[in-house]
């Protein structure tokens, strides 16, 4: 029940994510962040911090990403202590141009992983990473090896 109950918590916090995000609000979306937190963007950029959060955001929101909203495929959720929750799931963001997608596009579509502490009622993401999905075997270069070595074997 315990766990029903926090993980019903998490994804309400990773639902206010995505809320925050559509509202284009860099305030809002760091508050859902831990004061401390470690935050790194699909390109690398490192943000440390709610403050640092916020302002790499305020940029984005108001400008190439303005009315834009992020989705989430399938979060896995796993609790490695009962107040740590670790989240991984494909993520991405459909652009305000992109008005009649429901999924991001492939290029804009990553890995994303959260980590969620509790602290008292609530779950706010203390680190997160997201790199952009670009699987080896999907690429010329793995198609082409993964052909070469089917050849070789037979």
């Amino acid at each position: 029940m315990l766990k029903e109950s926090a993980d019903a918590d998490v994804r309400r916090t990773l639902s206010r994510v995505a809320d925050a995000w559509g509202e284009g609000d860099p305030e809002g979306y760091a508050a859902l962040f831990t004061e401390d937190a470690d935050y790194t963007a699909f390109d690398g950029t490192r943000m440390p911090g709610r403050r640092a959060i916020a302002d790499g955001h305020r940029a984005l929101f108001a400008g190439i990403m303005r009315g834009s909203r992020m989705t989430m495929r399938e979060p896995r959720i796993r609790f490695v202590t009962p107040d740590v929750a670790v989240v991984s799931a494909l993520g991405g963001i459909i652009m305000r141009w992109q008005r009649g997608r429901t999924e991001s596009s492939a290029k804009r579509l990553s890995a994303v992983t959260f980590v969620l502490v509790r602290q008292g009622d609530r779950w706010p993401v203390t680190a997160f990473q997201n790199t952009r999905y670009r699987p080896w075997s999907r690429s010329l270069m793995g198609r082409l090896m993964t052909r070469t070595a089917g050849t070789r074997g037979g």
